[in-house]
C-alpha cells in the first residue's frame, strides 16, 4: 500500500482524530461493536475501559465535584471523564467554571483550551492557550496542545512548529512525539508517522494511547500482524480482533478516508 495517501481527511475526520482526546484504535471498534469501549488513558500496558468504566469514573468525579466544586484536581478529573465519555458539553462548562476560578493556572487552563477545542471553538481555544503559555518560563503542555488544535483545522506546519518548541522543552516526550506521527497520519503520510509514532512507543513514559495510535497506523498501511500484535497487548482479544476486521475491511474499500471520517 502507498504510504502517503491522496484523500487528504477533511475537518470533520481531525475532529475525530484530535490528539490526546481520543485513542484512535479502539474509537474504530465501536463501529463493530455493541458496547462502546475506549481506552484508559490512566494506567500503563494492557488497559481498556468500557462506557460503564467511564461512566463510573463520572460518577464517581461527580459527586466529589458537588461537594467541592472549587477543588482543582477534582474538577479536572471530572472534566476529563466527562470528555471521554463523550459528554463534551458539560465538560466544557465544569472547566470553564475552573477557568474562571484560576486564571492564571497554566494545567488548567491547558484542559479548558482543549475542551473547547473540543466543540470547534478553536479561535477561542487558541487565545486561551496563548494567554498560558509565557516565553520566559514556557510550558511544553500548552504548545503540544496548540499543535493539536492546528492540526485539527489542518495546518499541519504550524502544528509542528508547536511541536518542534514543545520537544526543545521536554525532548523526546512520548505524548509530543504521538502528536507530530497523528499530524503526520491527519495529513495522509503513514510512513512518517510510523516512524514518530515508533519513537513514542519506545519511551518507558508511553501511554496506553500511544501505542493503540501506532497500531493504526500500522493497520492503514496493511501492516496487521504487528498491528495485531500491539493491539492485542493493549486491549480486550475481543476489541484488538474487531479493530484489525475493521481495518482491513476499510482498507479493501475505496474511500477509506470517508470511512474513517463517519465513525467521528
Amino acid at each position: 500500500m502507498n504510504a502517503h495517501l491522496n484523500t487528504k481527511p477533511t475537518p470533520s475526520m481531525r475532529k475525530f482524530m484530535l490528539a490526546g482526546s481520543i485513542a484512535l484504535v479502539v474509537a474504530l471498534a465501536g463501529c463493530s461493536s455493541n458496547k462502546k469501549s475506549v481506552s484508559s488513558s490512566s494506567h500503563q500496558g494492557a488497559s481498556y475501559a468500557t462506557e460503564e468504566a467511564l461512566q463510573a469514573s463520572v460518577t464517581y468525579w461527580g459527586k466529589r465535584y458537588n461537594s467541592d466544586s472549587k477543588d482543582v484536581k477534582t474538577a479536572l478529573n471530572y472534566g476529563q471523564s466527562l470528555r471521554l465519555l463523550g459528554r463534551h458539553e458539560q465538560a466544557l462548562a465544569v472547566l470553564e467554571q475552573l477557568a474562571a476560578q484560576h486564571p492564571k493556572d497554566r494545567v488548567v487552563l491547558a484542559a479548558y483550551g482543549k475542551a473547547l477545542a473540543t466543540v470547534g471553538r478553536f479561535q477561542q481555544a487558541l487565545q486561551v492557550l496563548h494567554t498560558a503559555q509565557t516565553p520566559t518560563t514556557p510550558d511544553w503542555r500548552l504548545d503540544s496542545a496548540m499543535g493539536a488544535i492546528y492540526d485539527q483545522v489542518g495546518d499541519f506546519q504550524t502544528a509542528r512548529s508547536h511541536y518542534d518548541k514543545a520537544l526543545l522543552q521536554a525532548p523526546d516526550e512520548p505524548s509530543v512525539l504521538s502528536n507530530y506521527g497523528l499530524s503526520y497520519l491527519l495529513e495522509g503520510d503513514l510512513a512518517s508517522a510510523e516512524g514518530y509514532l515508533r519513537q513514542a512507543a519506545k519511551n518507558p513514559k508511553a501511554d496506553s494511547r500511544v501505542r493503540q495510535n501506532l497500531a493504526l497506523a500500522l493497520g492503514l498501511q496493511g501492516k496487521f500482524q504487528e498491528a495485531e500484535s500491539i493491539a492485542q497487548n493493549e486491549l480486550s482479544p475481543q476489541q484488538a480482533a474487531q479493530n484489525m476486521a475493521y481495518l482491513k475491511e476499510m482498507l479493501s474499500e475505496r474511500g477509506n478516508w470517508d470511512k474513517i471520517k463517519k465513525q467521528g
